[in-house]
């Protein structure tokens, strides 16, 4: 597990507004769920984590029940998985997979319709990443060895 480090999230939230109020956000692959968790304090309508380590998971289960947050739900399930059977709409998702994994270029196809009008994909890799031309890059950064860009999808 490999958190965001908290520079990397500063800048993330200053892209999208120091507040999400009435957002729903999809954390996938949460890991320690610090990028669910800011989104949650930051007003998100609904967070909905999902992570399937089991150990990560009890222990983002545990810090949902210890903070209160009714406005988080948590599914322990695999990220592909996940998004190949989920049909809901979501106004921000962040991605953030393995970094040796090769998730992005297979789950961003699966994302395509999965975002309401407006809405964006947060990701984070090792090295930069070159989405299709189905996505147009919003904002790029590097902090590291950690690459990370804010997408949307453009507008047919």
């Amino acid at each position: 597990m490999r958190p965001t480090p908290d520079r990397v999230r500063e800048t993330l939230f200053n892209w999208l507004g120091q507040t999400l109020y009435g957002k729903r956000c999809l954390d996938l692959f949460a890991g320690s769920g610090a990028l669910g968790f800011e989104a949650a304090s930051r007003g998100a309508e609904q967070v909905l984590m999902v992570e399937y380590n089991r150990t990560a998971y009890q222990s983002l289960q545990a810090n949902v029940q210890k903070l209160g947050l009714g406005n988080v739900a948590l599914r322990c399930e695999d990220g592909l998985k996940f998004v190949r059977q989920e049909n809901g709409l979501f106004d921000v998702v962040f991605l953030d997979p393995p970094f040796k994994s090769d998730f992005l270029p297979r789950i961003l196809p699966l994302l395509e319709n999965s975002l309401t009008p407006g809405g964006v994909v947060y990701l984070e890799s090792a090295t930069h990443f070159e989405p299709d031309s189905v996505w147009r890059e919003l904002k790029r950064s590097r902090a590291g060895a950690v690459h990370y860009q804010l997408l949307e999808r453009k507008q047919t």
